[in-house]
């Protein structure tokens, strides 16, 4: 059996990697793997637990035994033990936890193979900040989304606002810049695009015109196969 196809879309956070993700993996009839919610749930799981993340070994065990369940009351909900944490994970201090213990590699580690399981035929769609560096590093489609510091702030302004959660736009773009910093200075698979990634600028574009440019690549690298 041919190897299912994969078409990683990395970049930092509120590029619109989520959202064009979702697109294309529908078009596509791809399945779909947000491995930042990973991440935002284990960072919500140590805090409920009040683990500590300097604890290592705990943490390691803690993301081998998530359960985690994705779609369950529709697209886009995440389900943690039984309990729906579909906004909670998508808080600004979601965000920043999930940032503290991606920079932990046994972390990393431990989530490395939950996301490889993903991989199933026709093919995967999967979101992230390493997933083609280092998760699915022979992907046959590598995206590296990005967009100004004050557009994504924006953006995420907006998703939040829409979701009744409250939000301060200024203090957004400051926790949007450290994190950049973060995620992009730290020794475990920093953010950066990989070697050989087409890097598309969001900034000016619509979703409709990414997600359009995506399929445009799709199709040139996955020829007949891909629809």
């Amino acid at each position: 059996m041919t190897r299912a196809a994969v078409i990683t879309i990395d970049g930092p956070s509120a590029s619109g990697k989520g959202t064009v993700a979702v697109r294309v993996a529908e078009a596509l009839g791809f399945s779909l793997l947000d491995s930042g919610a990973l991440y935002r749930v284990l960072g919500i799981a140590a805090r409920k637990q009040q683990l500590n993340l300097d604890d290592h070994q705990q943490l390691a065990q803690l993301a081998a035994d998530l359960k985690i369940e994705f779609g369950n009351a529709g697209p886009g909900s995440v389900w943690l033990n039984g309990e729906d944490v579909s906004l909670e994970i998508r808080t600004d201090a979601a965000s920043k936890l999930a940032s503290e213990v991606g920079a932990i590699p046994a972390a990393r580690e431990a989530l490395l193979q939950r996301q490889l399981e993903f991989r199933q035929p026709p093919g995967l769609v999967a979101d992230g900040r390493d997933m083609g560096t280092i998760v699915f590093p022979n992907a046959e489609l590598k995206i590296f989304l990005t967009a100004s510091p004050e557009e994504r702030a924006q953006r995420r302004y907006k998703q939040l606002i829409a979701k009744g959660i409250g939000a301060i736009l200024p203090d957004l773009l400051r926790e949007l810049k450290s994190r950049d910093e973060r995620d992009s200075q730290r020794a475990v698979s920093p953010l950066r695009p990989a070697a050989d990634a087409t890097i598309l600028d969001t900034t000016r574009l619509t979703i409709d015109e990414v997600v359009t440019r995506v399929l445009v690549l799709a199709a040139a690298s996955m020829g007949d196969g891909t629809p």
